[in-house]
């Protein structure tokens, strides 16, 4: 990307002074002696690659150079691990929140970097200082951006990112990355690309669509700087693009505005007669940053004359540098009045995690960082304020995939300190891991209160379950409303709301109310109880919507009162909105080691694997079994294969018993299915 390029490739192309791992091999040990792969570990990362030719040389310490061309899904060892389940979630569009966001407009891109090229774990990892990335209302497309010419140039995204985002709608799009000469890209790479083979078939195409499928994710983003092309490589790159996208039905192709139709590199920075073909032939395109008001007027035009919407070009806006403080003329992109002009994509909107200053690195500054991002200063995009940041909230209409019944969440935001079951903390290990993401609000945060607005926001230092929970705090004068979730649930007499709530420790007393809307615009109050001052541990609440009219439940809120004014300190914790629980699922079938190795300080790591279980399941929880019958949290997938970096001996056991079990939407889990490991 041209804007600035010494930054511009700072993650894709300086990634090669960064020493990380990565797993080649194919282990499959079953026991404690077996031989862990080269680069002495069994970590599985997401996978890169090359089109077909490698560098010369050789690879840095853990970089893997591997041709696209030669893979198979067979002989893919960490595809277990790298394979995403969760099916892409419908959604719809609720009237917009505040007057200015226009539904059926302008939507976002992101060109986002979860890390680098090589040494991205494909299932989390132990740390909560990770880009947990929860803003999906407002997503229209997630590019995992990466690529490196001495890594790899094409990157798949790994499960986790792709389970959260198809969970809330979103598509997610892997890179190919064909990077200027002067970051040590190479044409034949780009020529390897686009290669024509037996009856004109594109066959890197082909391995496009196949790692697509096998992988579970959506489409691609192309991105094709390296220079020295001619009009003969224009028409190959075209032609390149309109089969992937016909070849690869249902599949996303996004193009960047670099490569022109004559082959050169010449970034136009509008849709003109240069890359209209390229247009054309994708799905949308990403335009580079240079573009002016006019530019992106004539584009729009264009786009209408061949027949295409103006909302799937992407003018690009550049926050990798100064996130919120970007300069942006959104008058030229989204209009203040009149109709929107065309869509617009972030690059690197992970600046609000990268910018945490050092002393300050916890999931919570993150989390407020990045509510800032999306929805304004304010913190409220019901009214999102005037200023030279025009947050998401501020001109997109938000999306939402709440439209079937059963639905719970406990506020998990994908990473956290340690991990909650039913408010007991069963594990002090940082983790990170975005398939076990829940769906959270996407209106943060919508308050309403005659009296002084509290804080609104996720908090780690307590749970329900998983890592963290809903934390309201402040001094309320007079009842106040937070509205949660937009919503088209169905309703019926048996239909009930489970809340589980409570008070901190130094809380004044709370009065809590159940906010339904039966009707868009309008609530109905069911009294949930009155939590006593000082803190009592969690309180779970169950109401009935039978009382109200049936229909549609359009939104979802919680109504706080202080009966007694003073300081509230209120979390909630879990809500789940369903008409007669299923029954809980199956267990899972036949627990596996594949591969397993001893690290030598009483600890192994260890590949498992698992049969899906024959029920719906929202994810799989892995737990140790301890001497005297207690448990510790190992970890959890979306997927049937995880990796546990550190099976930890107790005491001089013999064996060690770990447990899988499938889990439901309403978090009900399965019996245990089991394995045993043999130091």
């Amino acid at each position: 990307m041209r804007q600035e390029p010494t930054r511009r490739h700072a993650l894709a192309i300086g990634a090669g002074s960064v020493t990380a791992l990565a797993l080649p091999g194919t282990a499959t040990a079953v026991t404690a002696t077996a031989t862990a792969t080269a680069t002495g570990t069994l970590q599985p990362y997401a996978s890169y690659w090359f089109p077909d030719s490698l560098p010369s040389g050789t690879p840095r310490p853990g970089v893997v150079w591997r041709s696209l061309r030669v893979w198979t899904p067979a002989s893919d060892a960490d595809l277990p691990f790298n394979k995403a389940t969760v099916p892409l979630a419908p959604r719809f569009t609720p009237p917009p929140v505040n007057a200015t966001a226009r539904a059926g407009q302008a939507r976002v891109c992101a060109l986002t970097a979860f890390a680098h090229t090589s040494g991205n774990p494909s299932q989390g990892s132990d740390t909560a200082d990770h880009y947990a990335l929860t803003h999906w209302a407002y997503l229209d497309e997630l590019v995992f951006w990466g690529g490196s010419s001495d890594e790899g140039l094409i990157l798949a995204p790994n499960a986790p990112v792709v389970d959260a985002a198809h969970r809330n709608g979103v598509p997610v799009l892997g890179t190919v990355f064909l990077p200027p000469a002067a970051y040590g890209g190479q044409l034949r790479w780009t020529e390897d690309l686009v290669r024509r083979g037996a009856g004109g078939r594109f066959p890197l195409a082909d391995k496009l669509i196949e790692v697509a499928r096998a992988y579970g994710f959506d489409g691609w983003f192309l991105n094709a700087e390296t220079g020295g092309g001619d009009a003969r490589l224009g028409a190959a790159m075209r032609d390149f693009v309109a089969y992937l996208r016909e070849r690869g039905a249902g599949l996303r192709v996004t193009w960047y505005d670099a490569m022109a139709v004559s082959g050169d590199i010449s970034w136009q920075n509008e849709l003109n007669d240069h890359n209209a073909a390229f247009f054309r032939a994708a799905g949308s395109m990403f335009l580079n940053f240079g573009w002016s008001r006019a530019g992106l007027a004539a584009s729009a035009g264009r786009a209408r004359r061949l027949g295409r919407s103006p909302y799937a070009l992407w003018a690009g806006v550049d926050v990798e540098a100064r996130g919120w403080d970007t300069p942006v003329d959104w008058d030229a992109v989204v209009p203040a009045e009149g109709p929107h002009t065309v869509s617009y994509g972030f690059y690197r909107p992970e600046w609000t995690w990268t910018s945490l200053p050092a002393g300050g690195r916890s999931p919570a500054a993150f989390h407020a960082r990045d509510d800032r991002f999306w929805s304004g200063e304010g913190l409220d995009p019901a009214a999102p304020p005037a200023g030279p940041w025009r947050a998401p909230a501020a001109s997109v209409a938000d999306r939402s995939t709440l439209t079937a019944l059963p639905f719970a969440t406990t506020f998990n935001t994908g990473h956290g300190t340690g991990w909650y079951e039913k408010g007991a903390r069963v594990s002090d290990a940082a983790w990170n891991h975005l398939g076990l993401q829940d769906r959270l609000p996407g209106r943060r945060w919508v308050v309403r209160t005659a009296g002084t607005r509290p804080t609104v926001g996720f908090d780690f230092s307590d749970a329900w379950r998983g890592g963290s929970s809903l934390l309201v705090e402040g001094a309320p004068t007079g009842p106040t409303t937070v509205e949660l979730y937009a919503a088209r649930l169905p309703r019926s007499r048996t239909t009930v709301v489970e809340l589980a709530h409570r008070t901190d420790p130094g809380s004044a007393a709370v009065r809590v109310e159940l906010a339904v809307s039966p009707h868009p615009g309008s609530f109905h109050h069911l009294p949930a109880g009155t939590l006593r001052a000082g803190g009592r541990g969690w309180t779970t609440v169950r109401l009935r919507l039978g009382a109200l009219p049936h229909g549609t439940v359009h939104a979802l809120g919680i109504r706080l009162t202080a009966p007694d004014g003073g300081t509230v300190r209120w979390r909630l914790g879990g809500l789940a909105v369903h008409d007669t629980a299923p029954p809980a699922p199956a267990r899972p079938d036949r627990v596996r080691v594949t591969a397993s190795r001893r690290t030598g300080d009483g600890t192994a790591e260890l590949r498992l694997a698992w049969g899906a279980a024959r029920a719906p399941v929202r994810h799989y929880e892995l737990h140790q079994v301890l001497p005297g019958g207690g448990r510790r949290f190992l970890g959890g997938t979306c997927g049937h294969a995880y990796y546990v970096a550190a099976l930890r001996r107790t005491a001089t056991e013999a064996a060690t018993r770990v447990e899988v079990r499938a889990v439901d939407e309403l978090y009900a889990s399965s019996a245990p299915a089991s394995v045993t490991f043999r130091w």
